[in-house]
């Protein structure tokens, strides 16, 4: 537990360099919001759960009360995942529903811990093909993720356990910066 612990108060101090660029994306998602626009995100098993943490922070609320914000964590709609994947492949999986809910303007956040998930950097590439802004959160850079998208923050840690427990850190700070160029108060 110790060594975990020691993991993960370093990890943070290098990630802490990442809150001016959180800050950015959060005032650049609320004129997406403001605008009629929405976020997708999408990543496979924790950071599936990422995702779905993020968009549920948003259609909900995360510190205050305020207007349901449009967010879609991709993975979450079984029916269409499993026709997605019989019919086209796992690699197609968010590739798809991108294309069918992203529009130009939208946001589509990756998470991934390894940033080498095909069918996240699929989705990637679907997103800005339709002119949707791309953002990832991954693990240790280089990764082929982070290489693709419009933006990324990189946790440089020793373990899958800690990068996704700084994915969540992030996606909270991303909320709290969102929730300030917003105005939203207590």
């Amino acid at each position: 537990m110790e060594d975990h612990l020691a993991a993960l108060a370093e990890a943070a101090r290098r990630t802490r360099e990442s809150a001016p660029k959180i800050t950015a994306w959060g005032r650049h998602l609320a004129g997406v919001f403001e605008a009629g626009g929405r976020l997708l995100a999408c990543g496979n098993g924790g950071s599936a759960a990422e995702a779905q943490h993020l968009t549920g922070e948003l259609v909900g609320r995360f510190r205050h009360e305020r207007r349901p914000l449009s967010a879609i964590a991709l993975h979450a709609d079984t029916s269409a995942i499993t026709a997605i994947v019989n019919d086209y492949g796992d690699h197609e999986v968010f590739a798809r529903q991108v294309q069918a809910h992203g529009r130009p303007g939208d946001v589509l956040v990756c998470l991934s811990t390894s940033g080498g998930s095909q069918n996240v950097a699929a989705a990637a590439k679907a997103a800005q093909e339709l002119g949707v802004t791309t953002w990832a959160l991954t693990g240790p850079a280089p990764n082929p993720l982070a290489a693709l998208c419009d933006d990324a923050v990189t946790v440089e840690a020793p373990t899958v356990a800690t990068v996704q427990e700084m994915h969540l850190v992030l996606v909270h700070g991303l909320c709290a910066a969102l929730d300030d160029a917003l105005g939203v108060t207590a």
